[in-house]
């Protein structure tokens, strides 16, 4: 059978967790046990901050969620053209092995045909995988510095004449985002 010990608390802590416990468990002990185990398991301490608070990290991992299944959702609507390419050349296209004939490699005793055309493919399949990898990249980091910019324009009303929108950005690095700009066109 269990056995209690007790254990000495300053009464307003007892008083604040048997409250506490009383709200969500069914005894003092499964409150405290819950505590220990959560800080045990999580490998905290009690006296670590945690950041921000629950509402925020749900917040957050919806959102980012939200954006994953809108990735997923345009590449299921536009396709990964150069990936399933490369599939369907693994699959579909792929040279039949003759009978006595040793594993297809990159490097055989014999030139076959067949076996380059197949290997040609699917190197230019990666070529274009990569193009698009990369150009996806380029893509996301232009549009997370043009947001940059777009955060740099502040709205300025004017009592003469019409409002109008201002860009709080030094020359300097006007002049720096002007040059990577260019730089990238040629």
């Amino acid at each position: 059978m269990n056995s209690f010990k007790s254990i000495r608390f300053k009464s307003e802590t007892a008083k604040h967790f048997q409250k506490f416990s009383r709200r969500s468990f069914k005894t003092h002990t499964e409150a405290l046990q819950t505590m220990l185990d959560f800080f045990i398991y999580n490998e905290i301490s009690p006296r670590e901050s945690l950041g921000p608070n629950v509402r925020t990290i749900t917040n957050l991992i919806k959102k980012r969620f939200n954006a994953m299944a809108a990735m997923m959702n345009n590449m299921e609507k536009n396709g990964v053209l150069p990936t399933k390419a490369m599939i369907e050349l693994l699959f579909e296209h792929s040279p039949r092995k003759k009978r006595g004939q040793a594993p297809l490699l990159m490097e055989g005793g014999e030139d076959d045909p067949e076996r380059d055309r197949f290997f040609k493919k699917v190197e230019e399949a990666l070529v274009m995988e990569r193009k698009y990898t990369n150009l996806k990249r380029d893509l996301r980091q232009n549009r997370a510095e043009f947001i940059a910019l777009l955060n740099k324009v502040q709205f300025v009303k004017s009592s003469f004449g019409k409002s109008r929108l201002q860009l709080d950005m030094s020359p300097e690095d006007f002049e720096k985002l002007k040059i990577k700009i260019e730089k990238e066109l040629h």
